[in-house]
């Protein structure tokens, strides 16, 4: 369950950073500050949660979502490696091609939520689809707006939306973990 829950940790981490980083202009204020505590808010409890659920024991054996001996090996490496080439690659080639600072956020999450989706083949876990669906959309949308008088909501959509479908994802996790520790 260990690795399991590190690799959920990890998204939850980053879905919070995603919020955190890009709950600013154009937002009111107000409403970025309570986006962001509510980020970190959540992450808390999903810590809490996840820990909890670590205490009670082990998923079933026959639960489908059980983590495997060996997540992040082999194939595991070999996207994370083509995850990292490609957010820095395509990050530089938008910053060389003129592109606004704004894209950023937006190819991070593209990038990401293909990463998610590769990792749902390799590990053969069909939740983490939705979030690597929403991310790879959100980034998408948001290299769309890049072009558009919409740029100075891409952070919003590709950063903080992108957050919220990390969070909620994780969520979903950590909740099945936890359901599946359950003792009869």
């Amino acid at each position: 369950m260990l690795q399991r829950m590190s690799g959920v940790f990890i998204g939850a981490l980053f879905g919070t950073i995603f919020v955190v980083a890009n709950a600013h202009d154009p937002l009111n204020p107000a409403i970025g500050i309570a986006l962001r505590v509510l980020a970190v808010l959540t992450f808390a409890g999903l810590l809490t949660l996840a820990l909890r659920a670590g205490r009670r024991g082990q998923p079933a054996p026959d639960d489908p979502e059980a983590p495997q001996a060996d997540w992040f090996r082999g194939k595991f490496a070999f996207v994370v490696g083509a995850e990292a080439a490609l957010l820095i690659g395509g990050n530089l080639a938008l910053r060389a091609a003129g592109a606004p600072e704004q894209t950023a956020v937006a190819w991070i999450a593209l990038i990401v939520g293909l990463h998610f989706i590769a990792l749902m083949a390799v590990w053969k876990r069909r939740s983490i689809a939705v979030p690597g669906a929403a991310l790879t959309a959100l980034g998408a949308i948001g290299l769309g707006m890049a072009a558009t008088s919409a740029v100075a909501w891409v952070p919003f959509v590709s950063g903080v939306l992108s957050g919220v479908a990390l969070l909620g994802g994780c969520g979903y996790a950590i909740t099945h973990t936890y359901r599946s520790t359950a003792r009869p």
